[in-house]
């Protein structure tokens, strides 16, 4: 029998077991690195290990895991079996329990993924099988992205409907008691889209319910909740978010800690590495979670430019018309708004930057960004036309009503009070400590000219690699946008980060291909 042991490292959504090569009970020939194990929580059982310890309730709580092999008894003693983070948590047995380990049982769903890559089409039940050992983190890293692989080649309209439906199938679904719950979504890709949390607080105010759960950035400079957690902490689970939703009518939460369509939460992690984004398993993910967290009426907003995720008007059509199908089958109702995705919304490219932005605009500052002003009110608008009390047409007066009158900063408000303050702020200071990096360096103008064009994807790796979303201060800030006239010389946007090493790696890369364009010629 072996103790557990937790190891302190981040494997991000896939469960690692460490079995050291010296163990006394389990030859490490018998279980292969990178091999799946199954572990088990020890019982008192009759019988007894082939290995001379006692076995455990083949029936009781097990997880499995990839095994790696330690070589080093510091890091691991010859009767512990380790576990990262993510196994760890899953697991939910204190450290010092007795567990065992053996062969995982065959995982029958990996002959539909194997009838995937052959080219077939899979039903209903096959997905949903594959689903349900995926959210059991059942698959290694290789076979979620050959089962991805294999989807990307072609998918039926009717396999996206399948796939759809079993990720909503496992995780957890919320049910609001019949009130009117409203979502919205942005499909991604363009810096600054903080839209949602100017949304939620309108669309509360108005009396919609909104429960809206964000994602954290992977390979984006910052996603919602990385933005919302330097106002308010976003790490809060279920039962905490429906308290807090029934109390006030809305949230702004991480939703990773919700577990809705955690198969998805999974896929994700290999998806975006791999940069397999098709739009059917784009479909796929943003409807699972709209079901799951019990939404009744969707605005989905699809920005369209040069480097945006969807590139062509055309293509957002197409986009559309699956989100429709999709979404009309499940029997949700989806309002989709093709927008402008041409360059960056706002000014600041950064958790604590894009947050400043947010707050400008929720306090009608004169200097709040006015583009993400008014995407946010378009959005505000159409959701609060859900309201059968509004008529056609009115939803953006409405909304800008609740904006002008400060009834949606006291929203917010209501929101960042009941979430409390994020992790690191001193009591009572709620985001005030939190400033962009104090490290900055200027991207200037190397001649007059006027802005044409802004490369949202560069910007964003520019940002990134400032340190964001990391380091929540970090960032590009924007201090010119497209139409705007420039003189040699000037700034055309402040890089902040909180190290050298990364203002360097930031400033280098901006000096390869700053992003921006001036009288048709990149600079």
């Amino acid at each position: 029998m072996l103790t557990l042991k937790p190891i302190a490292i981040d494997t991000h959504r896939e469960s690692i077991a460490y079995l050291g090569r010296a163990c006394p009970h389990y030859r490490a020939e018998e279980f292969l690195a990178l091999a799946k194990i199954e572990v088990l929580a020890a019982a008192h059982p009759h019988g007894a290990h082939p290995h001379g310890t006692q076995t455990a309730d083949r029936g009781g709580p097990r997880i499995q895991a990839t095994l790696n092999i330690v070589d080093d008894p510091a890091l691991l003693a010859p009767d512990e079996l380790g576990l990262s983070e993510e196994a760890f948590r899953l697991f939910g047995h204190p450290a010092g329990t007795p567990v065992t380990i053996g062969h995982p049982r065959p995982v029958d769903s990996l002959e539909a993924v194997r009838g995937k890559i052959e080219g077939h089409l899979l039903s209903e039940a096959d997905y949903c099988a594959v689903m349900r050992d995926i959210a059991a983190l059942r698959y290694s890293k290789m076979e979620i992205a050959a089962f991805l692989v294999a989807c990307a080649g072609f998918m039926s309209t009717e396999e996206v409907l399948y796939l759809t439906r079993a990720m909503a199938g496992v995780g957890h679904r919320l049910d609001w008691d019949h009130r009117p719950v409203v979502d919205k979504h942005c499909i991604g890709g363009i810096p600054g889209n903080r839209t949602s949390m100017i949304v939620v607080p309108l669309v509360m105010a108005h009396g919609l319910t909104i429960p809206k759960t964000s994602s954290r950035a992977i390979t984006s400079p910052a996603g919602t909740a990385d933005t919302m957690e330097v106002l308010a902490r976003v790490d809060i689970g279920t039962d905490e978010m429906r308290a807090i939703v029934e109390r006030i009518g809305g949230c702004l939460v991480w939703g990773g800690r919700v577990n809705l369509s955690p198969a998805d939460d999974v896929m994700i992690t290999v998806e975006r590495p791999l940069g397999i984004d098709t739009r059917e398993q784009m479909v796929a993910s943003i409807l699972s979670k709209k079901i799951s967290a019990g939404a009744r009426h969707l605005v989905l907003d699809i920005p369209v430019g040069p480097t945006a995720k969807v590139r062509s008007h055309a293509d957002a059509i197409r986009l559309r018309k699956l989100f429709e199908y999709v979404a009309g089958e499940l029997g949700l109702p989806v309002d989709v708004i093709i927008t402008d995705g041409s360059q960056p919304i706002g000014r600041g490219v950064g958790p604590v930057l894009e947050a400043r932005d947010v707050m400008a605009v929720l306090r009608n500052e004169a200097e709040a960004p006015a583009d993400l002003r008014d995407r946010a009110l378009l959005l505000a608008g159409r959701l609060i036309e859900s309201d059968p009390g509004v008529k056609g047409g009115q939803g953006i007066a409405r909304a800008r009503t609740l904006l002008d009158s400060g009834a949606g900063l006291r929203a917010m408000e209501q929101i960042i009070e009941a979430q409390g303050a994020p992790p690191g702020a001193p009591p009572g200071n709620g985001s005030r400590g939190l400033e962009p990096g104090t490290t900055g360096y200027e991207m200037l103008a190397p001649r007059d000219g006027v802005v044409q064009a802004i490369d949202c994807l560069r910007i964003a790796r520019v940002a990134r690699m400032a340190g964001a979303p990391a380091f929540k201060g970090a960032g590009v800030d924007l201090l010119k946008k497209t139409g705007d006239p420039v003189r040699r010389g000037e700034p055309l946007y402040r890089i902040h980060a909180a190290l050298l090493a990364d203002l360097g790696f930031a400033a280098e890369l901006a000096a390869q291909d700053s992003g921006f364009t001036l009288n048709g010629h990149a600079v």
